[in-house]
């Protein structure tokens, strides 16, 4: 099922009400990667349909052409972040009208290291424990609702050694990787598991028809071929435990990379008053 280069839906704006997990984004909590402004963006999209399920990309969210992580470490146990053109802890401005998964301690970096689930931070500075050990370590930042800021400046990807709570030679991952950010934890109830967002974040490659791209596996049984990077709805989940695994390939074949592939599982509730 391709992804890419896409037309407007009718009746898409119903799938903005909610990407989901509002409840977990507590604590658990694009621009497009081809820079189009936000009507391009619109008039760029088409859901595809896999089984009961539906992959639809997300209308253009609010842009951070300014943001970046300019300075970032890790010593004594401690990540400090310095941050330009972007503010930790506060409400993204269009997060009332995206209604995903808002978090309500605000923007934040997500962090995460090799295959694990990523984690929130919500101030430039925090303690986190890192196993001694060579890692591969990315963080982002994020919208207020979890979506990543797609930028060369606004990430930070190593590969590192690190001891005693510190990173020891860390140096720029330069190969082809690709990391899962969302769906994560659960969703509770109708608004909430109506849309759940996916987003993912590519490493050294440009996804396109032909060339890189990502396989989107759901429940083992729906795929979906994505060649552009934005962040996406997933609709038509049923209650309960879902996966969603994703590939990156190039042609048919899958990618040799680190991490390759990574597979989450998450959990959809209805609320007692939805029951039958």
């Amino acid at each position: 099922m391709k992804v890419s280069h896409l037309l407007l839906l009718a009746g898409l704006s119903a799938a903005t009400l909610a990407c989901g997990n509002r409840n977990d984004a507590m604590d658990n909590v694009t621009e497009n990667a081809n820079k189009l402004d936000p009507s391009e963006a619109m008039a760029n999209m088409e859901p595809q349909t896999s089984g009961d399920i539906t992959l639809t990309p997300m209308p253009a969210t609010k842009d951070f052409p300014d943001a970046a992580i300019t300075d970032w470490t890790y010593s004594g146990g401690k990540f400090n972040y310095a941050a330009t053109g972007y503010e930790f802890g506060v409400q993204t401005d269009d997060a009332g009208q995206i209604m995903c998964a808002n978090s309500v301690k605000g923007q934040h970096a997500h962090l995460i290291i090799d295959n694990e689930p990523y984690i929130a931070k919500y101030t430039p500075e925090f303690e986190q424990e890192v196993a001694d050990g060579n890692h591969y370590i990315l963080s982002f930042l994020s919208r207020s609702y979890h979506e990543s800021i797609k930028t060369e400046a606004a990430h930070r990807a190593v590969r590192t050694d690190v001891k005693n709570g510190a990173f020891v030679n860390p140096t720029d991952i330069t190969e082809p990787m690709l990391f899962y950010s969302r769906p994560k934890g659960k969703y509770v109830g109708e608004n909430d598991t109506k849309n759940i967002m996916l987003d993912f974040y590519p490493l050294n490659v440009e996804l396109s028809e032909g060339g890189y791209h990502v396989k989107a596996t759901v429940n083992g049984k729906a795929e979906f071929d994505i060649t552009s990077w934005q962040p996406y709805f997933l609709s038509g989940l049923p209650m309960g435990e879902n996966t969603v695994e994703l590939t990156l390939m190039k042609g048919s074949e899958m990618v040799k990379a680190p991490l390759n592939p990574v597979t989450r599982t998450f959990t959809l509730e209805a609320l007692p008053t939805e029951s039958k």
